[in-house]
């Protein structure tokens, strides 16, 4: 597996997405350290993927950061605090960073690092990345995630329970097959309420 890089739709392609997932990560207690000191060399969204249900999920953040970043809006120190709060359901800055930021006991890691000047490359990401973190490379794909995700602790932090409207039929069938909100219906119906958060958060 290997770094991922990505352009967004609608983002300057002088803007592209550097995005990695580790999992069995040993020092992200570390890393941490690092971005409390305000390492510029550790200038990245870690994020703690148990609370990221799906690619889209991460993707949607990102892309609200970066238009934020380009017009001006961004109310954290930079593009890639500003990923960890776009997550966030709420204007809580610190709360964002409670929830999605990593701890000292994360063990699955989603490192996303935006293009902000020529120097960062998919190449010097990719070495950093390697350098730097203590852990296995995986996929960013939605397979992947939906084996880390912890649906239980989303739901929680976006205030999301899916099953309440269901029928009594698919709820049966739900619980028959252990399926609940694991299945993909529910995944893409959480996912579809999260991805609305993310970009209405704010609003008035």
């Amino acid at each position: 597996m290997a770094v991922q890089t990505l352009h967004l739709e609608h983002i300057p392609l002088q803007y592209p997405i550097h995005i990695a997932l580790f999992k069995d990560v040993e020092n992200c207690a570390f890393l941490k350290r690092q971005l409390l000191g305000c390492n510029e060399e550790f200038e990245y969204a870690f994020i703690d993927a148990s609370v990221i249900l799906s690619t889209m999920h991460a993707l949607a953040a990102t892309y609200r950061a970066v238009t934020d970043l380009l017009s001006s809006r961004i109310r954290s120190r930079n593009v890639h605090s500003e990923i960890v709060f776009a997550l966030s359901p709420n204007n809580n800055i610190a709360e964002s960073f409670r929830r999605f930021g990593i701890s000292d006991t994360t063990t699955s890691l989603l490192a996303i690092k935006v293009s902000t000047s020529p120097s960062v490359t998919h190449e010097s990401v990719a070495q950093h990345l390697g350098l730097v973190v203590k852990g296995t490379l995986v996929e960013f794909s939605d397979k992947t995630l939906s084996e880390i995700a912890d649906l239980a602790r989303v739901k929680r932090i976006y205030r999301l329970n899916t099953g309440q409207s269901a029928s009594p039929a698919k709820k049966r069938d739900a619980e028959g097959n252990g399926a609940d909100d694991a299945g993909l219906g529910g995944r893409k119906e959480l996912e579809t309420a999260i991805i609305g958060a993310i970009a209405l958060r704010g609003a008035s």
